[in-house]
């Protein structure tokens, strides 16, 4: 199972590495079976393909798509990630994805405007500028490094803290797809739907369960695993609600590279005896 990571990104969304020295990286440790997964693009797995071939690493195709849910008794919604991984067909996906993009590119300079009166300067020509000028592969994270070189906060932890997280005056929440449709979309393409970190959107156990319930009946495929710094009962609870609803497991790091330095590639968690790895049903 070692030498397996099905979720991490490339500086074609808010990850640091090209995609080819992402693949290198990877291969580097003895990675042999690799995703590159994106925010709302897949506009790095050409170039990921290429190094992959001449280096004989089995390349996922993957994208982390920004994604919503809700509970029917209330009429607030929640954002979730989806990984879509191993398409066969990945026009409808592509399809969805040039939307997803246009969100993003909107919802960047909606943040920036947002910001303008908070902090005195409008930093998005500075933002724009960390994404070769191609406003569609903005996130918050090139927002939050912007503030950090223009001293307005220290850490990009506190650029989310003070003003772009959720509750903040400069939060745009993204307005993705609903669950059910992403999931759907995905099993169009030919491809596996994942739940991400689902227990990293600051829900309680409650909602956290009730997520993974309605990611089972849509048709969803796999959970991604907490990994081993998460509290031991949160990963028994996880385990629990993915025996109980027959679903497999997937394992990814979320690298990043220097954006966050303590996510290191390919450190995945452990699989337990009886789950299945979504990666054994890769063709």
């Amino acid at each position: 199972m070692q030498g397996v990571d099905l979720h991490t990104h490339s500086n074609i969304s808010d990850g640091t590495l090209s995609p080819e020295a992402l693949v290198q990286a990877a291969s580097a440790i003895g990675i042999h079976t690799l995703a590159l997964t994106d925010h709302d693009t897949m506009d790095g797995l050409l170039a990921a393909e290429q190094v992959a071939h001449e280096l004989k690493l089995h390349l996922i195709s993957g994208v982390e798509i920004s994604s919503q849910w809700s509970r029917p008794a209330t009429k607030k919604s929640y954002g979730v990630h989806i990984v879509a991984l191993n398409m066969q067909n990945p026009a409808p996906l592509q399809a969805l994805l040039m939307d997803q993009k246009r969100i993003r590119a909107e919802r960047a300079r909606q943040i920036c405007d947002l910001l303008i009166p908070l902090i005195g300067q409008d930093i998005y020509s500075d933002v724009i500028a960390k994404v070769d000028h191609i406003p569609d592969r903005v996130t918050r994270t090139h927002i939050a490094k912007t503030l950090v070189e223009k001293g307005v906060v220290s850490r990009p932890q506190q650029a989310f803290d003070k003003y772009i997280k959720e509750g903040k005056k400069a939060f745009v929440k993204f307005e993705g797809p609903s669950l059910t449709e992403t999931i759907e979309i995905i099993h169009a393409s030919g491809g596996f739907a994942v739940l991400a970190h689902p227990t990293r959107y600051d829900l309680s156990a409650t909602n956290i369960r009730y997520l993974i319930e309605i990611f089972a009946e849509a048709g969803g495929d796999a959970v991604e695993l907490p990994p081993a710094i998460e509290p031991l009962s949160t990963r028994q609870m996880v385990d629990r609600m993915i025996a109980a609803f027959n679903l497999k497991v997937s394992v990814g790091s979320d690298f990043h590279g220097d954006n966050m330095p303590w996510i290191k590639l390919g450190n995945i968690p452990r699989v337990k005896e009886g789950q299945i790895g979504i990666w054994e049903s890769f063709a």
